[in-house]
């Protein structure tokens, strides 16, 4: 059609016959989306992405003659194209998926299955293509090299007493990176952290996992009724929402399974929301990296509740959608660089 946008051009590489038809059948029900092409193992995918240009590659990590995770660490090294890993919900297979992103993944996905329906599943793929379509992946890999780099601040003396203070970030498409930045310069003494990065069930306690070897503080996979505290982050869990209460004079976590919001469970404004009623002016919350609106208006709610806002900056953003978004409805005080964030968010809850 005349002036309409060009379709984003997506190569399928999955071993399973099965996979590869379904994922066509429903990828190619989205309006804007060219599945151009499939490939059964990284052999005959390296030739299609000489032959069809895709601007979007969805791959399974766990396939004969060569491994996913090795194929995509030669694509990053020498065409780099963003890429979507679908994987197994399995702990073996979510163990690939965080060392796929560690090499230039963008996103990761499950395979249909108990936990989703095709239907699901396919809807958030769709939508994690549209976002994955919109990586500058030079500045992913970019910051990917920067981020082995940094090192926790000093314990503050300002942060002493600030135990009814509460950090809240939320993330999507980059974000593993991006919330890795500011995790890994908090100091010991930090305020209690409450977090959500989209990502399938049994992917997010790999994640947390992995966090937790690399920062100075604990971070941790939330659980139902965890307290918390000073010096310890909590990652929503997969296919959960998360949400902070009061108990007494504690904050807590209390997870539900309630509808998705934005296509995601968990969502940023379900958790968003909830800190602005629960800690009000004493809560700090950032909005970084990420496809479409989650978050913004949750964002809104904690800068008009009396808490401080901040969002990651268009220059340092894979994708700019939620924190544009947060932007552009006035919820964000400060649009910095990602390496900023941490200690800008410190001076906050001073």
């Amino acid at each position: 059609m005349l002036g309409s946008s060009p379709k984003i051009r997506v190569l399928v590489v999955d071993d399973s016959a099965v996979v590869r038809q379904v994922l066509v059948r429903e990828l190619s029900k989205a309006p804007d989306i060219d599945v151009v092409g499939t490939a059964p193992d990284p052999f005959v995918a390296r030739d299609k992405i000489i032959q069809l240009m895709p601007d979007v590659m969805t791959l399974d990590i766990e396939m004969p003659r060569m491994d996913g995770l090795t194929f995509l660490r030669k694509i990053m090294k020498y065409k780099p194209i963003p890429t979507i890993v679908v994987s197994s919900l399995t702990p073996h297979g979510s163990e690939m998926a965080m060392d796929a992103l560690a090499a230039g993944a963008v996103d990761v996905v499950c395979k249909s299955g108990a936990a989703y329906s095709i239907g699901e599943a396919s809807g958030i793929l769709i939508e994690q293509i549209r976002a994955a379509a919109k990586v500058n992946m030079l500045r992913l890999q970019e910051l990917s090299q920067k981020v082995q780099k940094i090192t926790p601040m000093r314990p503050m003396q300002a942060l002493r007493k600030t135990t009814n203070k509460i950090f809240a970030i939320g993330a999507s498409t980059g974000g593993t990176v991006a919330i890795e930045t500011v995790l890994r310069q908090m100091p010991l003494n930090c305020p209690g952290i409450v977090m959500v990065q989209h990502m399938p069930e049994t992917f997010t306690s790999s994640y947390a996992k992995r966090l937790n070897e690399v920062c100075g503080i604990e971070v941790r996979e939330a659980r139902d009724g965890d307290r918390v505290i000073p010096g310890l982050a909590l990652l929503a869990p997969g296919n959960f929402h998360m949400r902070l209460v009061r108990d007494g004079a504690v904050y807590c976590v209390k997870m539900d399974q309630s509808a998705r919001v934005h296509y995601q469970r968990p969502a940023v404004d379900n958790l968003f929301e909830s800190v602005a009623l629960t800690a009000g002016s004493n809560a700090v919350a950032a909005l970084l990296t990420g496809m479409g609106k989650d978050g913004a208006q949750g964002l809104l709610s904690i800068r008009k509740a009396g808490g401080h806002t901040v969002a990651q900056d268009a220059a340092t953003s894979v994708v700019y959608g939620m924190p544009g978004e947060a932007v552009r409805i006035g919820a964000v005080e400060y649009s910095i660089a990602i390496e900023k964030v941490a200690l800008q968010s410190l001076s906050l809850v001073e």
